[in-house]
């Protein structure tokens, strides 16, 4: 009798058991997928909330104290940001003449340009131009760094993004007027920050658009943004949106170089 008891101890699970316990397996490596998915939405949701509409905030803040947008001359206007490097007769047109010929001041960053940025030089006063009418920036990484934002890319690599802001002449392919550039945005999130700002993920029209892409023609269907995140840091261009390439689970996502159009 002990050795029949000592069988029915010792018995295996029966192949119901076993499917029990593979779905309830199954579930929970589902649940985390979905968990890393909505992670992230939170995450780009944040960025969008907490960094890029605060600093459209700052800029708008900037124009209402100091009358003029960021870096321009308040006494000797020319409505376009850093005009402060045309004041004093330095031969630039305000209004008239050929706009698309007018040299474009140099960018307004704190620090040199953010990566692919299409600019020759920037002026590395973005910090003290708020700073002197006492405008708030957002938190940024940390003190000293408003301008900046770290986040983790699909392959959980740190990416960061950073702002400047620049004026734009006539004839730009991402349109003209004064801009906020953000670099070093993954294309996952370029493409969802366009379809929280303008309601739809098009990369030539609307507030926020790639750089370098241009309006094309009016009344057509937008184009894609460049770039997947198949595709990483090391190509030697974006590429295609609908490419895929060599990414590695261990390598850094391509990243994309944003113009949001501001109001002023």
């Amino acid at each position: 009798m002990k050795h029949q008891a000592n069988n029915k101890s010792q018995r295996g699970f029966t192949l119901v058991e076993m499917s029990i316990v593979l779905v309830i397996i199954g579930l929970i490596l589902g649940a985390v997928s979905i968990g890393k998915d909505l992670q992230r939405d939170a995450e780009y949701s944040k960025i969008k909330q907490k960094f890029v509409d605060q600093w459209v905030q700052s800029y708008n803040a900037y124009y209402k104290r100091a009358g003029v947008v960021v870096g321009d001359n308040q006494s000797e206007p020319r409505f376009m940001v850093n005009g402060e490097d045309y004041a004093a007769g330095a031969g630039e047109p305000v209004s008239g003449g050929n706009m698309t010929a007018v040299t474009e001041p140099n960018a307004i960053c704190q620090g040199s340009l953010g990566p692919k940025m299409d600019r020759a030089n920037a002026d590395a006063d973005l910090h003290a131009l708020f700073d002197r009418l006492g405008v708030r920036m957002p938190p940024g990484r940390a003190e000293g760094l408003e301008d900046r934002y770290v986040y983790l890319d699909t392959n959980g690599n740190p990416q960061e993004i950073q702002v400047c802001f620049q004026w734009n002449r006539p004839g730009r392919a991402e349109g003209a007027g004064n801009v906020m550039v953000i670099t070093g945005l993954t294309p996952d999130l370029a493409r969802t920050l366009d379809q929280m700002i303008d309601g739809k993920p098009d990369a030539r029209e609307g507030l926020f658009r790639q750089q370098g892409v241009a309006n094309g023609t009016a009344g057509t269907a937008g184009v894609e943004w460049d770039g997947n995140n198949s595709q990483d840091e090391q190509v030697s261009d974006n590429g295609d949106a609908t490419n895929t390439a060599d990414n590695q689970d261990e390598d850094q996502v391509i990243t994309l170089v944003a113009i949001y159009k501001m109001n002023q």
